[in-house]
């Protein structure tokens, strides 16, 4: 038990100093590109953090294990919009922006609608894969071109040379931090008794959202509620529309009808965030606790069950 939660413990360090690398270098890159902390979220951030997603549901398409491709994706994206923005919430009221919720919101419960009508027939196929990719490249040509003026800007300081790789060093520590992280606390959870299930609904869908956790953090502690926010809603979208999509391509994804469940309540848990970060234009603390409450009551589900 010792040495599972040594390494438990350091990989928290990890997840805590690679995420505070990224958000100062990535809001270096942003100034230099002119994109606002919403925007940079949005997209570089939050494919950066989605590097874990995206290597096990490949790997798993390859694999042939179509409900491990598109479980991980559903279940990281509700793991996202409940427990990681539940989170962040109570630490710190996370602000929203017009643009956040309409456009944003709008392109996040779209997609995840068009994820419920294409696998009703429970595939999802290599067309459908690709007008998910064709669809994610669209709306990130649109958030290059439609820049905000009165969007969220902070400066940082200029960008320099060097800004780029500690990007990649930042992320590269939350990505091997995060699949440490997993297996350590996989273990613990064995060493007491609790069932594979439980672990893989729980320890690990946790485990490959820890980027996000860690960077939404950081990122509203410092005040970048446009960075803190962006990275969780961009990182959804790309989980469906580029994860899905280029997992699609390589193989259609055949789910089990009991995993028709899990879609609904995603979909149905977007209505529900979106709409408290319109109350206000942010998502509260009691609005937080809410959210984790949510997850609570499902988590307690999966271990008694």
């Amino acid at each position: 038990m010792l040495l599972p939660l040594l390494i438990l413990v350091v990989c928290l360090i990890g997840l805590w100093k690679g995420a505070d690398i990224i958000v100062l270098s990535a809001s270096r890159i942003a100034k230099k590109l002119g994109m606002s902390d919403l925007v940079i979220g949005l997209t570089v951030i939050a494919f950066a953090t989605s590097a874990p997603e995206f290597a096990v549901t490949v790997s798993a398409a390859l694999a042939d294990k179509s409900d491990i491709s598109v479980g991980n994706v559903v279940g990281s994206n509700i793991f996202n919009l409940f427990f990681i923005l539940g989170l962040v919430a109570v630490v710190g009221t996370v602000k929203s922006t017009k643009k956040m919720v309409y456009r944003d919101g709008t392109v996040l419960i779209g997609t995840s609608i068009l994820l419920f009508i294409f696998l009703y027939d429970l595939t999802l196929s290599q067309f459908e894969g690709a007008i998910f990719l064709f669809l994610l490249v669209a709306y990130l040509a649109y958030l290059f071109v439609h820049k905000d003026p009165e969007a969220e800007f902070h400066d940082d300081g200029d960008f320099k040379w060097y800004h780029s790789f500690q990007f990649i060093a930042g992320t590269a520590i939350i990505v091997v931090s995060g699949h440490y992280f997993v297996d350590s606390a996989s273990e613990i959870a064995r060493i007491l008794g609790v069932s594979e299930w439980a672990i893989g609904v729980t320890i690990v869908a946790a485990g490959t959202s820890a980027p996000e956790m860690a960077t939404s953090l950081v990122a509203v502690i410092k005040g970048r509620h446009g960075m803190s926010a962006g990275n969780l809603i961009g990182s959804d979208i790309f989980n469906l529309l580029g994860v899905l999509g280029v997992a699609s391509l390589i193989k259609p994804l055949t789910i089990i009808p009991s995993a028709f469940g899990s879609i609904t309540l995603l979909t149905g848990a977007l209505f529900v965030v979106v709409f408290f970060m319109r109350t206000g234009w942010k998502v509260s603390r009691v609005e937080g606790v809410i959210l984790l409450l949510i997850v609570v009551v499902r988590w307690y589900f999966d271990f008694s069950g």
